[in-house]
């Protein structure tokens, strides 16, 4: 500023002025915020709603290959218990100790190889079991994200209704809404 009345204008004093005149106030001007954060909060929420069905849906497919698989391996080892059976009776029906000691052989071999599948079987369902489980977080997860996200878009629905109604307890209301959403947002963040 100088002497005699003359005012000088810094280019920051000028914005600040400009942005002082056009400004929204009152109600329409909080509400036009307020709808703006709602909304971009709840875009956030909507996405990570949509990634965690999606992972829910990959891990659920997960536990239904390796469930595929498991029981791939219990064919396996029941193919492997009949040729035993059959090794088994061959031993009772040969006289010949040479013959009954290949079926002996034969049926160590088989009793190994169940063990070895009946292993691979059993950790194959139990990586199935972890799956569904994980599964199960997710969409418990994708729930509580669509749930925030529902009351974020009902927070701003309320705030359109408190710009034509003009009453100020609805804004109220939807800051209320919308909080209930914020709070639905984050307890899906920190996976409760």
């Amino acid at each position: 500023m100088s002497s005699g009345g003359f005012h000088v204008h810094g280019p920051h004093d000028h914005e600040l002025e400009h942005a002082a005149q056009h400004e929204p106030k009152g109600l329409a001007g909080q509400l036009a915020v307020i709808t703006a954060i709602l909304a971009t909060v709840g875009a956030f929420f909507s996405y990570m709603g949509g990634a965690t069905q999606a992972n829910a849906a990959l891990y659920k497919n997960d536990a239904a290959i390796r469930k595929t698989e498991a029981a791939n391996k219990w064919n396996y080892y029941q193919a492997k218990s009949s040729k035993q059976s059959l090794a088994e009776l061959a031993l009772d029906m040969t006289p010949s100790e040479e013959q009954r000691a290949k079926y002996r052989d034969k049926i160590a071999r088989y009793e190994k190889e169940k063990n070895d599948i009946k292993v691979e079987a059993e950790k194959l369902e139990h990586e199935s079991r972890e799956f569904d489980e994980k599964s199960g977080e997710q969409m418990h997860m994708h729930h509580r994200w669509a749930q925030a996200t529902t009351a974020l878009q009902i927070s701003i629905a309320l705030a359109a209704i408190t710009l034509l109604t003009k009453r100020r307890w609805m804004e109220v209301a939807t800051l209320a809404v919308g909080a209930v959403g914020v709070a639905l947002g984050g307890a899906a963040w920190l996976h409760y």
